[in-house]
């Protein structure tokens, strides 16, 4: 990918911790090429079956490539890192894992779908009869080690990033993460070739792919959370045809979340013929979760948008 270091996929590890050692050193404005694993930890691949996400140990799930070392990242500093370019698998897939997920008291039973994509014209992948998602490639998992000492768990986000799920973490973006240890430690995994704001199922296209970033450092800034910045619109593989949307009104934000979702899974369900649990799982991969009021107390309203031009 014409980078100045490459990363293979062999060197990650589960969790953040200060204290393994760094894979990579670099100089800030240098750029690397990222292997990395799906966040299944390769434990399923484009042959797999509902009894392989049934054997699934979450001991080796959302590996994580690196740690790369910033020279001259101290506690305090910023390290930026741009999105340049990503190589995708052309394969990726979604699950309904038990206990895992916005609606999981709905939806107890589990499910996975194999997705098949072109990897270089990147056109919409295709799910169950007519569902076509078009494909936004971005990192779910990209962070720095924390100063406390010890092994974290991945899968919560924390203040140093870690599994932000933000799907605009893709070419084009600068995400900003805040260092708390000397050389800042950046690792990153858990690659999506598509998912909707709030991966609602627990899971988007989990897809293998290699990324292509740029390393830069800001000193001083003592940035409180991670933050980030796009080229341009945010949903341009998306708005062409509309939305459908639904709402969840009331005091408690998780609860009107879920009404949302609730509401969308109901509706598509309905129009298409879907099974509910297949169009939560497609709700997930490309619809989003917005709150669109939060000052008129005592209720807030959650409205989730689904595109239209996924069931056209």
């Amino acid at each position: 990918m014409g980078c100045n270091h490459t990363i293979h996929k062999h060197s990650h590890h589960f969790g953040w911790d200060n204290s393994i050692e760094p894979v990579l050193s670099v100089d800030p404005g240098e750029t690397v090429e990222v292997e990395t694993i799906d966040s299944s930890g390769g434990q399923l691949n484009p042959s797999s079956t509902l009894a392989d996400l049934g054997a699934l140990s979450f001991d080796a799930v959302n590996p994580v490539t690196g740690p790369i070392h910033i020279k001259g990242a101290e506690p305090g500093d910023t390290v930026a890192v741009s999105f340049l370019d990503f190589k995708p698998s052309g394969w990726g897939w979604t699950a309904n894992i038990p206990g895992f997920g916005l609606l999981t008291d709905q939806f107890p039973d589990a499910a996975l779908h194999i997705w098949k994509y072109d990897p270089v014209a990147m056109t919409a992948a295709l799910f169950g009869p007519g569902g076509k998602v078009p494909l936004k490639p971005f990192v779910g998992t990209i962070g720095l080690a924390l100063a406390e000492p010890g092994l974290h768990s991945v899968v919560p986000p924390r203040r140093v990033g870690g599994n932000l799920d933000i799907r605009d973490n893709c070419v084009g973006t600068t995400l900003y993460l805040p260092v708390e240890v000397a050389g800042g430690m950046l690792s990153l995994g858990d690659t999506h070739a598509a998912q909707g704001d709030g991966e609602i199922c627990g899971t988007a296209i989990e897809s293998p792919m290699d990324v292509a970033i740029k390393v830069d450092l800001i000193k001083g800034e003592n940035l409180p959370f991670p933050r980030f910045e796009t080229d341009g619109p945010v949903t341009r593989h998306f708005d062409n045809a509309g939305y459908k949307a639904t709402t969840g009104i009331g005091e408690d934000l998780m609860q009107a979340a879920r009404d949302a979702v609730s509401g969308m899974v109901d509706w598509i369900s309905l129009t298409t013929g879907m099974s509910a649990l297949e169009s939560y799982m497609l709700c997930s991969v490309c619809g989003d979760l917005r709150i669109s009021e939060i000052v008129d107390m005592p209720n807030w309203t959650v409205s989730f948008y689904f595109p239209k031009s996924v069931l056209d």
